[in-house]
């Protein structure tokens, strides 16, 4: 059985057959599902999947893409969230530098990054962390959280190796999703074979980054024995193996859902 760590079942691309497909992988290989939050309005969307489905989680937290929709009175709101039974993580919260080029944007997006950490400290939940183009104050950041002992993980990991080791040394577990399956993907394969199969978690950031051979569509949870078989082939062991020890990860991490 895989537990699926990061998925995005609100998404309107799954408006079509949403329930359908849920049941399918709940009932299949998937022993579990977190639907991870960007926006104020997706926390509400991910917490009705969670008190829905039996085994689907929510993790409430806002993207720095969408921290437009942070002011102190949603941000009230949001802690509020996060002591509702079935949400097991703050995130996805972070940094994305990608897009944003201006100083004072990134300067917001840091504030609101500490601020989100914070409330994961209150709330005794740990955090998924979206970091694009922001490896050097993403680390800064989380060797701050790490003192304070939150845990987490840094989710669709694509940095170095060598900065996944010292993510590790904090405590935090690394991310693989479909990516790894890709032949470009050089460093997340010498990534995720150079660190420990017990900081791996497996995600699909569904219905984004659908592996080979489904890259470029819809992804979703049942993609999944093919990051299993990638990750099994790196790091020389069966299948069965990653999914037993992947899965014993997220029990660890993410406590309330367990």
């Amino acid at each position: 059985m895989i537990f699926e760590t990061h998925a995005h079942y609100d998404d309107e691309k799954f408006n079509n057959d949403r329930d359908l497909l849920i049941s399918g992988l709940l009932s299949g290989i998937i022993s579990g599902i977190i639907n991870v939050s960007s926006s104020i309005d997706s926390v509400k969307t991910s917490i009705a999947l969670a008190e829905k489905y039996d085994r689907v989680y929510a993790a409430a937290g806002v993207h720095p893409s969408d921290i437009d929709g942070l002011n102190e009175e949603s941000f009230v709101w949001l802690k509020r969230q996060c002591s509702h039974p079935k949400v097991v993580a703050v995130g996805e919260i972070g940094l994305d530098y990608y897009w944003e080029k201006e100083d004072d944007v990134r300067k917001n997006q840091r504030e609101w990054f500490l601020r989100q950490i914070k409330l994961a400290e209150e709330e005794n939940l740990p955090v998924i962390i979206h970091s694009r183009d922001a490896a050097e104050h993403t680390m800064e950041i989380m060797k701050e959280a790490s003192a304070r002992h939150v845990p987490g993980v840094i989710h669709c990991y694509s940095y170095s190796l060598e900065a996944a080791k010292e993510f590790i040394k904090m405590g935090y577990y690394i991310g693989v999703g479909g990516v790894v399956t890709f032949k470009n993907a050089k460093k997340l394969k010498e990534t995720v074979a150079g660190i420990p199969l017990e900081k791996i978690l497996l995600e699909t950031d569904a219905p984004y980054m659908a592996p080979e051979p489904y890259r470029g569509t819809r992804n979703h949870s049942g993609n999944l024995p093919y990051v299993v078989d990638a990750i099994a082939g790196l790091k020389g062991v069966t299948r069965e193996e990653v999914e037993m020890v992947t899965e014993r990860n997220a029990r660890e991490l993410f406590k309330k859902a367990f």
